[in-house]
């Protein structure tokens, strides 16, 4: 029995919840794809990406031994700031202070962001700003840095300010995220990853036998189940048939149609969210013979079996008699998935977080330094608090915050990448605790 309550309490099988959940009142469950139902391996999807994406800029002008560059998965984590003017990579807590400062794979010391950012603080609204807040973003991380810390360091580009020089050309750091963003929707919305991943589905896609076993005791439950997706229905077709390979009911063995669909009572795909939580696109029916959507706007019953295309949440809801609180929509990124649907409609939501497990683990094995840190903190808060309104003189302080910064480095690179982990930097949280508080569910897969 014992061993048994200790393998419950694994992090990666744990759900965590920020407020309480009525199961009862669910009647509609809603999944995004990738990442969610479809979780990619790796370091292997990271490296496919990097190389596509270096194949890509090559093409475009770049430097032809940028394709020998290879991915480290030890470097980049998600919710980081790219700042397009200085090529700085920002780790920023819930007020926009600065937690830290990476130049291409270089930790900028504090006295040059100090220079760099006068307040420490940035605007997460600011057009400067890129957030690199999805999973998708990882490698993109990654390739941002390699090409700063490229340019920089070769010896044809004279590095200034807000980029490199090379006789009578300017590459800016700005010009650098442009091309790599044009890049990034080039090998994304053109197929190329996707039809690299469908080559070798086992290589780089996690196939978990208790997916449709869970998909089928929901149905069974009388809770009618969705599937949201901004991918193509080529893609989606041929993931999900993989994935989702056993029949659902082996009486309908043989019965015809595609088995992955059985398993929902509505398919939607290409719905580009976060737009299809606002004004969305025009909603069209998909002709399974040929993939493609049939011509004109559907204005039909929506209809378990088939497969749309685009439309509208709100539309959607309508369509199927959903209300509100009555839909628990599950996805992994944060804006696109999660604040949107929740704010739009008031969809309970629940977040797939792949990190979570290490920052868990490192809470709980790194106890001792957090310790430390907490005693340092709690020294300097007596030196102030032993202080009154008649005292001239200013304590020095300087061997605390030293002994914080050491503390907060030591405890970040306990974390499997260098950007140290996406929730904090040493005791402080990370502008992505701040979004997570605001989803009811969140789920650690490792």
């Amino acid at each position: 029995m014992a061993a048994k309550m200790s393998t419950s309490r694994v992090a990666k099988s744990r759900v965590f919840v920020n407020r309480s959940l009525n199961m009862q009142k669910i009647n509609f469950f809603g999944f995004d794809m990738d990442y969610t139902l479809a979780e990619y391996k790796s370091p292997e999807y990271e490296e496919l990406t990097v190389q596509l994406l270096m194949e890509r800029l090559v093409a475009i002008g770049y430097p032809q031994d940028l394709k020998e560059l290879k991915y480290d998965s030890s470097f980049p984590c998600r919710g980081m700031f790219f700042d397009k003017e200085y090529g700085n990579l920002l780790k920023v807590d819930q007020f926009g202070n600065i937690l830290s400062c990476y130049h291409g794979f270089e930790l900028v010391p504090s006295g040059k962001v100090r220079e760099l950012y006068p307040n420490k603080t940035v605007q997460a609204s600011d057009q400067r700003y890129f957030i690199l807040n999805s999973l998708f973003n990882v490698p993109e991380t990654y390739v941002i840095a390699a090409l700063v810390d490229y340019f920089d360091r070769h010896e044809d580009y004279h590095r200034v300010l807000r980029g490199v020089e090379c006789g009578n050309i300017l590459l800016s750091y700005n010009s650098m995220h442009q091309d790599l963003r044009a890049a990034m929707d080039w090998v994304h919305m053109k197929g190329t990853i996707k039809q690299h991943t469908l080559e070798d589905l086992e290589k780089y896609v996690i196939k978990d036998p208790r997916l449709p076993v869970l998909l089928k005791r929901m149905r069974m439950h009388g809770r009618k189940v969705f599937l949201l997706t901004n991918s193509d229905y080529h893609y989606t077709d041929n993931l999900l048939a993989y994935l989702l390979s056993e029949d659902p009911d082996p009486e309908q063995a043989g019965t015809g149609g595609k088995v992955w669909i059985k398993y929902f009572d509505y398919v939607v795909v290409d719905a580009q969210k976060p737009l299809y939580f606002e004004g969305g696109t025009t909603l069209r029916q998909i002709d399974e013979t040929t993939g493609m959507p049939r011509m004109g706007v559907f204005k039909g019953k929506i209809e378990t079996g088939s497969v749309y295309s685009g439309g509208n949440s709100e539309n959607f809801c309508e369509m199927i008699g959903a209300v509100g609180e009555d839909v628990l929509y599950i996805g992994d990124h944060i804006f696109g998935d999660i604040l949107k649907s929740k704010k739009q409609h008031g969809w309970r939501t629940y977040l797939v977080v792949r990190e979570l497990e290490e920052d868990l683990g490192v809470l709980t094995h790194e106890r001792d330094l957090y310790k430390q840190l907490a005693a340092v903190e709690d020294e300097l808060e007596e030196v102030f608090g032993n202080l009154d309104s008649d005292d001239t003189t200013c304590p020095n302080i300087q061997i605390y915050l030293r002994n914080m910064k050491e503390l907060v480095l030591a405890i970040d690179r306990t974390h499997s990448t260098t950007l140290g982990s996406i929730f904090r930097s040493g005791k402080v949280s990370s502008v992505c605790i701040m979004n997570i508080t605001q989803v009811d569910w969140s789920y650690c897969t490792g």
